[in-house]
């Protein structure tokens, strides 16, 4: 066959167990040799069983031969989904050609516990010991018989807390979970098969568990936000070969004990006593008469649903560069790379000793470990160890971000074996490759992706090492694209969209951090902040700004649906809390970190109200809510005309007279067309002006490159990119960055380190630019009216030093790549891949034919020259490009 189907999905996972939605989505890709194929037809085979799909028998649902293109966000159309059941899928299709493909390979999915009475067990804890400040992990176990004929044993496990299962000694899920959630509100639980770790005879069940975000310190805010004492529920379910069931579920019949682990906390670090080691103690052998009764909480009033985000998982390890000894006899180990998880170390020593592993992202002058910016976070772990043999110990309940590990008390002379870094964060499968010819972009897209990986850990959160690591909604707005790039983030934003409406104020307004964990009563009751806004520009506005770039990336309708009511409520909060459609100027955060420039709250303010109600019209628009989309696009007319009226005179000259200001005049279409271009002349000549230098923070510095580049400055933006002297991305790298700092001036050569109490080497918001590579610089584009890369929009934009660059993005319909290079005569080559069952517009600069990949002949679009581009629109395949004349304008 020409055509192939792969990575089918559901609800984008590969065989997802425990799903709880009632028409779960499916995917697939296709794959073929032949240019331009399409998807004219798909036939969806849903079965309980293998055996009636090879039957062909659909039982739960045939959709027939439906006439569709689509191959992705295709909604399950059968019989009603029953709890815990099993499904297993397949599909056909057929091409333009009318030819059948072979059936895909089966996928499937199984569903969860679909009603809060199907949870029959009872939360479990160990009480408080009296007088510790941070309360040791209660270990908890219970022991069971089984008979034999097991078919299935499927685990449903959560906790208000975080938790570590053991089935039988054996490990079982990941880290961190169930992920954190406004408690108050919903709680994940995860699924698990564990079948094959069961037997007949003797079985147990063993849990640790951690306070996590329920119980521990939540950043600055404190120990305790949403309860006292974690809480475990477990549900096993295990069906016989007969058709009976048996269930082991959480309740007083279990027991705990204390363990181990001293204490092991997000912010505070672990203490572990080898000495207090329990043995094989989540085995069915383990004798627990010694252990107590647990603590059984009364009830849980918040949801219980499916897991919605991607795991937290160990994704690699690090090996130091080197270690070096300090006079006081401790070792600093150089992981080599700004990193986010924590320190394995081996060790042979004796009964009692120490050892502490102390965590930090930059060096002292002096060359000891720079802990000042930490604030109140402890990046320590303390071992204690047994003295049998060589040992090997990695903490638990906490992380750190940090390059460089102090290792105190190791006894004897550590090499670089001895320590492992333990690389974590939310499992988001990398989705974009960038490479360009020049090595210091390299390194910034390098910086970009690090920066990610270390603050996307079940929420984006701001930084990952002092107290703090929260959830920032306005940091996460402006780095959703770049994120979406760099990896597969469909449902860590799909989750985190949740967070946002959990906490979303009776008034409407959205805000500042999701999940709050106590923000907003922190910062309303804090006399020393001063910060008392109800809502904050840029920051509220990421209730509507992420689902829609999960529509533009992924296609996702659903997100729209589901909130639409919680973002229409944003935009008429944000206009009933305005004057003249002017809003107020008591936002907290302004341009975040802005440098030499600062941009008044009410310009930002109104200037994302209009953004807001533009990207409103637009979802009323996707749903088809005609009115509604007029009505907001009238609004953003009239926030844009008093905008004009209040903040822009007959010169161009925006109030404030910054570059954000410009940047979100121009980008967010607040400005008439003569007004557009004095604007672009104002922010050219103060860019020109700083020498070639940036003044924007956190809301403007994503779309300083796009409005550059959009309105003909291609060339500022490069200079920008590759701006090496203070304040730009380079300066940082110039001095060592392995990751995006959280502000321009975190250190510079003047005045050292900025200071200590707001300066995180690990923050991703500056690294928004990674949109402007991928978008401009590569050329990969989504096209709004048939989002999710359903056709592409290919538009290269070649500059500064760069003489090529090649990128791909793995969309929902495959992969999506691009390679230019600038011939030495001046030559323009591009080279592009285009996924099958998808199309794309190419835009190449200056006038240029198409040397290979196609049926002979074919040429630009009739009348396409636009731009100083040709424009060709091309199905699936491969195709070269070359620039007819040398000497390439920008288009």
């Amino acid at each position: 066959m020409s055509i192939r189907i792969l990575n089918c999905k559901t609800e984008y996972m590969v065989n997802p167990l425990g799903l709880d939605t009632a028409a779960p989505r499916l995917f697939w890709q296709l794959e073929s040799e032949r240019p331009e194929t399409v998807q004219t037809a798909y036939r969806i085979l849903v079965a309980h069983s293998r055996d009636e799909l090879d039957r062909e028998e659909g039982t739960a649902w045939d959709s027939g031969i439906t006439s569709s293109g689509d191959s992705a966000h295709i909604a399950y159309g059968g019989k009603p989904l029953e709890a815990e059941a099993l499904y297993i899928w397949k599909v056909k299709v057929w091409d333009g050609e009318g030819l059948e493909s072979e059936w895909s390979e089966p996928a499937l999915w199984t569903m969860g516990l679909l009603d809060r009475g199907a949870w029959r067990g009872k939360w479990i804890g160990r009480k408080a010991e009296p007088s510790v400040q941070l309360q040791p992990p209660p270990y908890l176990r219970k022991s069971f018989k089984l008979r034999g004929g097991i078919r299935r044993a499927v685990a449903y496990a959560t906790a208000l807390g975080i938790y570590e299962l053991q089935v039988n000694g054996h490990r079982v899920g990941d880290r961190f979970a169930p992920g954190w959630t406004d408690y108050d509100k919903r709680v994940q639980y995860q699924t698990y098969d564990i079948t094959d770790l069961l037997k007949a005879g003797g079985n147990a069940v063993g849990v640790i568990l951690g306070d996590g975000w329920y119980s521990g310190t939540v950043g600055f805010l404190g120990k305790s936000v949403y309860g006292q004492r974690p809480f475990f529920l477990l549900q096993l379910n295990i069906d016989y070969e007969d058709g009976s069931r048996e269930s082991i579920t959480t309740d007083g019949t279990w027991r705990t004990m204390r363990g181990p682990i001293a204490y092991s906390d997000m912010i505070q670090g672990e203490e572990y006593d080898a000495r207090l080691e329990l043995g094989d103690w989540s085995t069915a052998e383990y004798g627990d008469e010694a252990w107590e009764k647990p603590d059984v909480r009364a009830g849980y009033n918040g949801l219980i649903v499916a897991m919605v985000e991607p795991p937290v998982r160990i994704t690699q390890t690090v090996k130091p560069i080197s270690v070096r000894k300090t006079a006081a006899g401790s070792y600093i180990f150089d992981m080599g790379q700004n990193m986010v998880g924590w320190t394995e170390v081996r060790a042979s020593g004796a009964w009692g000793t120490r050892i502490t592993l102390s965590h930090a992202e930059m060096l002292s002058p002096d060359g000891s470990l720079y802990l000042d910016n930490l604030r109140k976070a402890v990046q320590q772990d303390h071992y204690v160890m047994n003295g049998e043999g060589e040992e090997q110990y990695e903490p638990h309940f906490t992380f750190h971000g940090f390059r460089y590990v102090e290792v105190i008390g190791f006894p004897g002379v550590p090499g670089l074996d001895d320590v492992t870094g333990k690389v974590i964060h939310s499992d988001t499968p990398a989705a974009g490759k960038l490479e360009t010819s020049d090595e210091m972009v390299n390194k910034l897209y390098s910086n970009i992706t690090w920066g990610q990986r270390g603050n996307f850990l079940s929420v984006p959160t701001d930084c990952p090492q002092r107290d703090e690591r929260l959830g920032w909604t306005g940091d996460a707005q402006i780095f959703a694209r770049t994120a979406s790039y760099n990896m597969d983030v469909s449902r860590f934003f799909t989750k985190y969209v949740w967070d946002m409406i959990d906490c979303q104020q009776p008034s409407g307004a959205f805000t500042d951090v999701a999940p709050d964990g106590g923000w907003i009563r922190h910062k309303m009751w804090n006399t020393r902040l001063n910060w008392f806004a109800p809502d904050n520009s840029g920051w509220g506005d990421a209730g509507v700004i992420i689902p829609w770039t999960l529509y533009l990336m992924y296609g996702d309708i659903r997100v729209l649906e589901r909130h639409y009511d919680a973002m229409e409520r944003w935009v008429q909060y944000l206009k009933q809390n305005s004057d003249g459609l002017i809003r107020p100027d008591y936002a907290n955060y302004a341009d975040w970190l802005s440098i030499g420039a600062d941009t008044p709250n009410e310009v930002l303010a109104t200037a994302y109200f209009a953004y807001s109600a533009k990207l409103l019209s637009r979802i009323a628009g996707v749903l088809g809510k005609r009115e509604d989309e007029q009505t907001y696009d009238e609004l953003h007319a009239a926030v844009a005309d008093a905008f004009r009226g209040a903040f822009v005179d007959g010169s161009g000259q925006i109030h404030g007279d910054t570059q954000t200001v410009y940047v979100l005049a121009l980008q967010f279409g607040l400005l008439t067309e003569q007004l557009r271009k004095k604007a672009i002349d104002r922010l050219v000549a103060d860019i020109r002006g700083r020498g070639n230098r940036l003044s924007t923070g956190f809301l403007g510095v994503g779309y300083l490159l796009p409005a550059l580049t959009d309105n003909g400055h291609t060339e500022v933006a490069y200079d920008l990119l590759t701006q090496e002297e203070f304040p730009s991305w380079m300066y940082s790298i110039k001095h060592g960055a392995t990751t995006i700092w959280e502000r321009w001036d975190g250190w510079t050569e003047e005045k050292g380190f900025q200071t200590p109490s707001m300066n995180s080497f690990n923050h991703y918001s500056l690294g928004s630019v990674g949109e402007w590579m991928y978008r401009y610089m590569a050329g990969i584009e989504a096209d709004p009216a048939s989002p999710g890369f359903k056709h592409a929009i290919i538009r290269p934009r070649p500059g500064g030093r760069l003489t090529w660059v090649k990128a791909s993005y793995a969309s929902n319909y495959g992969t999506i790549s691009t390679e230019w290079q600038m011939e030495p005569n001046g030559v323009f080559k591009l080279q592009v891949s285009i996924p099958a069952n998808t199309t794309a517009d190419v835009y190449v600069p200056g006038e240029a034919a198409l040397v290979n990949g196609a049926e002979p002949g074919i040429s630009p679009v009739p009348g396409s020259k636009q731009d100083g581009c040709s424009l060709f629109r091309l199905g699936s395949g491969r195709y070269a490009f070359e620039s007819i004349q040398a000497g390439i304008p920008h288009c």
